[in-house]
């Protein structure tokens, strides 16, 4: 089994051979990010019919290239850069570095089974993730409008306008009002432009949410049944989570989504300290739904916050407890959706074979 390390760049993709026995270099290519590049890579790398292939950052730079092998049938493998800079620290020391380094110590790491982990092929979760990204650029859009609004009603309006400031609100706003002036005129003109800009985007978001719902009805997954959490919140934590199964366990997950405590400990003194590292959109999305429950008197987040105060915890450290257990929580839930969509393919190939 030949390691073909790939260190990837935004135009260019370098390729070190290395025989994990001996962590010999065996040849590198360098080839354009392109589709041609491609299949020129791939020319080179049948000089060896076994071959795994080490991605470093397949989520990154090397997303389009790992995705291209999977497609193939190569088995690939996302290799972190952090990862990479240790091996070439170690191997050839801190002043030497070109491409063809960086993707021989990819293939170490591989080789190795460092690090490395296999590179999931696009799904549900991607497009999830999409979804979630595509609505938080529509809800900082709308956002902005509503500001402007708001300014314009406030000089044209005495008073101005309630804070939650919707479309049809600011129509009934404007309808009450006469023009004195062209000022006014088109101050109006301006307004009904950006009420027509806020129908706009509540129907896009509304459209969006509407898309997160049957992805996650094909998905499969339970996470909309826990109190607190509809369809935007658990395509936020299935899009931002990827596999969950990448997880060894729920500390680890934790520990990625920044609602595990950080230790802070020296001689006698042990204490804990508030995460400010991790994925802050997941940690948002269990923040979300921890203050959800909190104010659900029968959930069950309610009764474990409740206990959490009554152990002397103040509220803050008992919603951030919350958190964390709610982390624990939905990382068994989409561990357990996953077990669940394998077994069905997992029983369609025992019967082929």
């Amino acid at each position: 089994m030949i390691v073909i390390g790939i260190d990837p760049h935004k135009s260019t993709h370098t390729a070190t051979a290395v025989d994990p026995v001996t962590n010999t270099d065996l040849g590198s290519i360098r080839i354009d990010a392109t589709l041609t590049g491609y299949k020129t890579l791939i020319a080179w790398a049948k000089s060896w019919p076994t071959r795994e292939w080490a991605v470093e950052n397949a989520y990154g730079l090397g997303h389009h290239l790992a995705q291209w092998l999977l497609v193939l049938g190569e088995v690939t493998l996302d290799v972190p850069t952090t990862a990479t800079a240790r091996v070439r620290e170690l191997s050839r020391g801190g002043r030497r570095k070109n491409d063809r380094i960086d993707a021989a110590a990819a293939a170490c790491v591989a080789a190795l089974q460092g690090d490395a982990r296999p590179v999931d092929p696009e799904g549900s979760a991607e497009i999830l993730g999409l979804l979630d990204e595509r609505r938080t650029n529509l809800s900082g859009s709308r956002t902005r409008i509503v500001n402007q609004l708001h300014a314009l009603l406030r000089q044209l309006l005495a008073g101005g306008a309630p804070t939650s400031l919707t479309a049809a609100a600011a129509t009934a706003l404007l309808r009450g009002f006469r023009a004195r002036s062209e000022v006014d005129r088109v101050w109006v003109g301006l307004c009904r432009d950006l009420i027509a800009d806020i129908r706009r985007l509540d129907g896009q978001l509304a459209e969006n949410e509407k898309q997160m719902a049957r992805v996650l009805d094909e998905h499969g997954t339970r996470l909309r049944e826990v109190d607190g959490i509809g369809a935007v919140t658990a395509a936020r934590l299935i899009g931002r989570t990827g596999r969950a199964s990448r997880f060894p366990t729920a500390a680890a997950y934790a520990n990625y989504n920044g609602s595990a405590p950080v230790q802070i400990a020296s001689a006698d003194t042990d204490r804990h300290r508030l995460s400010r590292y991790g994925d802050r959109q997941l940690n948002s999305a269990l923040y979300t739904v921890a203050v959800v429950q909190i104010r659900m008197p029968a959930s069950a987040g309610r009764a474990y916050y409740d206990k959490k105060i009554a152990e002397g915890r103040k509220p803050a450290a008992a919603r951030r407890a919350l958190k964390r257990h709610l982390s624990d929580h939905v990382w068994r839930i989409m561990l357990a959706d996953e077990k669940h969509r394998r077994r069905p393919e997992e029983n369609q190939s025992a019967r082929a074979a």
